[in-house]
Order: C-alpha cells, then structure tokens, then sequence
C-alpha cells in the first residue's frame, strides 16, 4: 500500500518495495531516493536546481 506524507511544499509517495518519491506542490520538482536522508538530501538539490536565487527557495523542514 502506497502511502503519502505532506510535508510543508511536498508530497512524500512511501512504496512498499522501497524507496520515496517526492513532489513539489504547485511546482513541477520532482525527486527520489532510497532511503529517507537520500530523499531530503535529493528535495534539497532539486530545489536548488529549480529556483534562480536561493532567496527563492521555500523554507525547508525537516
């Protein structure tokens, strides 16, 4: 059973087989990783990536 987790500007997808996927609400960010801190490691470079100026980028909680 897939189960999802919304943290702040994220939607986090848990799969039974492993692995999370996350999901920026109202941005087209997308990223994945295996473990949990994979995953925020991987949230916190998609967003760099995706937003010109740091100033930009939504506070991250975690």
């Amino acid at each position: 059973m897939m189960t999802s987790i919304i943290i702040d500007l994220v939607l986090i997808l848990t799969f039974p087989e492993g692995g999370y996927n996350a999901q920026a609400l109202g941005y087209s960010i997308f990223t994945q990783g295996e473990t949990v801190e994979e995953l925020k490691e991987n949230i916190v470079d998609a967003l760099r990536c995706h937003f010109d100026e740091i100033s930009d980028i939504p506070r991250i909680v975690s």
